[in-house]
C-alpha cells in the first residue's frame, strides 16, 4: 500500500483513538503533534533504535519544562512501513497496531513509564 493511503488510514485511526479518550486526556492528546513517517530517520537509528521501531515519543513529557538539551516540542512519531509490515500488511491489523502504538507513545507524553503503560494494557 502506498504511503499516502497508509498515512490517511493512520491519521483516521489516531483521530478515532483521541475521540475515545477521557475528556481530560483528550485535550492533552490533541496538543501533541503526531507525525507519520515511512521509516525512522538516520538520527533516530543512530540513537540505537531498531530499524523496525513502530513509534517514538520525543520531547519533554506533559507537566515538565522543555529541557535545555532537548528544546523540541513534544511529538509522537509513527513509522508507517514498520507498522504495515508488523501487521502482516492487513488493513484491520494495521489500524489496531497504529492505535496501540499511538496510545503507548501518548502514555510516554503523559509521563508514564513502561510499567505504567503495561499496567494500562498499552504495551
Amino acid at each position: 500500500m502506498d504511503l499516502a493511503r497508509l498515512t490517511q488510514i493512520a491519521a483516521d485511526t489516531v483521530g478515532a483513538a483521541q475521540r475515545q479518550l477521557p475528556p481530560e486526556i483528550r485535550s492533552l492528546a490533541r496538543d501533541v503533534a503526531v507525525h507519520y513517517e515511512r521509516a525512522p530517520a538516520p538520527d533516530v537509528l543512530a540513537e540505537g533504535f531498531e530499524p523496525d521501531i513502530l513509534g517514538l515519543f520525543t520531547g519533554s513529557p506533559h507537566g515538565s519544562e522543555l529541557a535545555q538539551d532537548n528544546p523540541v516540542p513534544p511529538q509522537i512519531l509513527l513509522y508507517l512501513q514498520s507498522l504495515w509490515e508488523f501487521s502482516g500488511e492487513d488493513t484491520a491489523a494495521f489500524q489496531g497496531e497504529v492505535r496501540l502504538t499511538y496510545l503507548h507513545e501518548l502514555g510516554h507524553f503523559l509521563g508514564w513509564d513502561e510499567d505504567e503503560i503495561a499496567a494500562r494494557g498499552l504495551d
